[in-house]
């Protein structure tokens, strides 16, 4: 009972957790795209530029203002709310997936061997210690040199990509470099960007001349946020993908989807200006495909694991390494704890089941150590051999 109340508080934190950040997503991509598409040509009053646009069958007119409208409106929308609720729930399927299953979603054995209060003690560590060390950088005199500032700030979060690979497992340590951006995001929606639209407000009110130090802080962060929404979404659908965070240069492939995503979410920022930048997409593109082929197979040395008999093993030698290490979770009614379903509706049993996910298997225990997950069932290094040499030369 227990694993199907985690399953259904997993389930619904996840399904929050995408709709809020559709909503703050698409809020910030909506104001970025208006930002771009305003008419800026002959305006008078205190009118820095609008826009006519259709939709759903009706008419809208926007308009924006260089500093703020002779008057304050009475009902004066803000949008805060989708960030905040984004990173908590974010937060709530981060301790539901990852904090509740330390053992088995957090930890590698392989690659540290961490209590869960330890490894769960570095994971709530990251996201505290990268917010101040990403608002003391944008603090700091680099704020003055914005592409420095930037160059700066992706150092630090490959840096902080490679030293997670190196305490937890991939899946663990991509979700945390995720979360550790998305907390960075939040909080300058929190602690800068709001505070300044407040400050803004208090100003025409008691009619005192805005801060424009402010506004430009606020725009800086406000920039941050927006090239890094490309990387944030990847990382949240990543523990889909064991090819890009279960590879042995996992941070470095972590690394470089930030580098494309970013590249890819700056051309759509300054297609509008005469020089668009067009190479931009094309380059994308091919550093994309170059990425899939250093994480293809094919890359991968074919050489057998050690203790590798080169020739057919017994069927019967197979069925154990399987049912031992991967049928506990992998069965129609799992025995591990924790799992009310078998992960991804896959089920290991029969033979016949077995032979059908045999390219799988030796994409996922023998290409690589992915599985069993955090190898909490114990799977040694001879039985990898095993099901190499059953992959490649068959079972008697």
């Amino acid at each position: 009972m227990e694993a199907f109340i985690h399953e259904w508080a997993n389930l619904l934190v996840r399904w929050l957790h995408l709709i809020v950040g559709i909503a703050w997503i698409g809020a910030s991509f909506y104001f970025n795209w208006l930002e771009n598409n305003l008419e800026r040509q002959g305006k008078t009053g205190g009118i820095a530029g609008d826009l006519w646009a259709v939709h759903g069958g009706g008419f809208y007119y926007l308009q924006k203002f260089e500093v703020a409208p002779p008057k304050l409106p009475e009902t004066l929308h803000w949008f805060k709310w989708e960030a905040y609720t984004t990173w908590m729930t974010g937060v709530a399927l981060l301790i539901v997936v990852y904090y509740y299953n330390a053992q088995s979603m957090l930890i590698d054995s392989s690659v540290a061997d961490l209590a869960p209060w330890q490894a769960i003690a570095i994971g709530i560590g990251t996201l505290i210690v990268s917010w101040f060390v990403y608002d003391g950088l944008c603090k700091s005199p680099l704020a003055k040199q914005p592409k420095l500032l930037a160059l700066v700030g992706f150092a630090l979060l490959v840096l902080l990509s490679w030293g997670l690979t190196e305490v937890f497992s991939g899946r663990g340590a991509y979700i945390h470099v995720g979360a550790a951006i998305g907390t960075c995001m939040v909080a300058n929606v929190f602690r800068v960007i709001i505070p300044s639209q407040k400050a803004l407000v208090r100003a025409m009110e008691t009619g005192q001349e805005p801060d424009g130090r402010l506004g430009k802080n606020a725009l800086l962060r406000s920039r941050h946020n927006n090239y890094l929404t490309l990387p944030v979404l990847f990382i949240m659908i990543s523990n889909h993908f064991p090819s890009t965070y279960a590879h042995e240069w996992n941070w470095a492939i972590l690394a470089a989807l930030m580098v494309i995503s970013a590249g890819v979410r700056h051309y759509f920022n300054i297609r509008h200006l005469p020089e668009k930048k067009v190479w931009i997409l094309p380059v994308a593109a091919i550093a994309t495909v170059a990425l899939m082929l250093v994480t293809s197979p094919m890359m991968k040395s074919e050489a057998p694991r050690e203790g590798a008999t080169g020739a057919a093993v017994a069927w019967a030698d197979v069925e154990s390494v399987i049912h031992t290490r991967c049928s506990s979770c992998h069965a129609a009614e799992p025995q591990f704890p924790g799992y009310a379903s078998p992960p991804a509706g896959v089920v290991l049993e029969t033979r016949e089941q077995i032979e059908a996910r045999k390219a799988d298997i030796n994409r996922v225990t023998v290409q690589s150590n992915y599985m069993p997950i955090g190898n909490l069932t114990g799977m040694t290094e001879e039985e990898r051999a095993l099901l190499g040499d059953w992959v490649r030369f068959g079972s008697q």
